[in-house]
């Protein structure tokens, strides 16, 4: 299956096959598309949260206005985004780069001073409008693994934040909640599978200049 085939057969499932389970290695596969997503100055200001086991998805269903992908899929995923940047948040970035590639970290100085600079020059707000733009093209990333691996998703923005944010407890003063999305197989009871995908039509859609 091309990428293209792959991306027609996507939908969002509105219930998964609760007794099917993915694979550890294709899970893993998945997340590691994650984690490549490209990031605005590699700076990544957010985490993942994978939820597995059946006891936390049963607590998270009172936080989501459409439970019947809780309840179904096989894993969650949680993209929390960072209000703010904070100095050692930085700094641990670029131990880590010096660790990976092998530089001494004051070789890594000025580019340092920049990315701080920069950040510097924002408010929490727009570091954190900054933050959530970022966690979507995690969310792209993995909806489009998901779907060369033939696992079924959903994304998912109706929830109740502080409800959720109280079950995983979050840093609702550091951190937010920016989407969800669930995993699994799509369940044969689920009849939007068979309907045709609308989307725009490329004369509406595209505009070449």
């Amino acid at each position: 299956m091309n990428y293209l085939e792959a991306l027609s057969r996507r939908y969002s499932v509105k219930k998964f096959n609760p007794e099917m389970r993915i694979p550890q290695d294709v899970l893993l596969n998945i997340l590691e598309s994650g984690k490549l997503a490209a990031s605005s100055l590699g700076l990544q200001p957010y985490k993942i949260l994978v939820v597995e086991s059946d006891e936390m998805k049963q607590k998270l269903i009172p936080a989501f206005y459409n439970p019947s992908q809780i309840s179904t899929c096989s894993h969650l995923i949680v993209i929390i985004s960072k209000k703010m940047i904070e100095e050692h948040y930085i700094q641990g970035y670029f131990n880590h780069i010096s660790e990976v590639r092998e530089v001494p970290i004051e070789n890594l100085d000025l580019f340092r001073r920049s990315i701080s600079q920069h950040v510097d020059l924002k408010t929490n707000d727009e570091i954190f409008n900054w933050a959530e733009k970022q966690s979507y093209i995690v969310l792209a990333n993995l909806m489009y693994a998901a779907a060369i691996e033939n696992i079924d998703t959903c994304p998912m923005e109706g929830f109740r934040q502080d409800v959720i944010e109280e079950i995983l407890e979050l840093d609702s003063e550091k951190e937010k909640v920016t989407v969800t999305l669930a995993l699994g197989y799509r369940s044969e009871e689920d009849h939007f599978q068979h309907l045709k995908k609308v989307r725009k039509p490329n004369d509406k859609l595209f505009k070449f200049i």
